[in-house]
């Protein structure tokens, strides 16, 4: 079975989202990303979960740095 070209599965686009998070992407697997994202109801849901672990590590990083 052929795999078309843009097509990714739930395995590739979480390895898609976490790469993301350090370096830009190729416009192609960008794409690819935001078809999957698009049809998908799982990955959208991993990627909110990153996005609040980042903004968590963040905020904790900065934590106590005010005083």
């Amino acid at each position: 079975m052929k795999k078309l070209p843009l097509m990714r599965s739930c395995k590739e686009v979480s390895a898609l989202v976490i790469a993301r998070e350090d370096r830009q992407l190729p416009m192609t697997e960008q794409l690819a990303l935001r078809m999957h994202m698009a049809i998908c109801k799982a990955c959208p849901a991993f990627e909110r979960q990153v996005l609040t672990m980042r903004n968590a590590m963040k905020q904790w990083r900065h934590y106590g740095s005010d005083e």
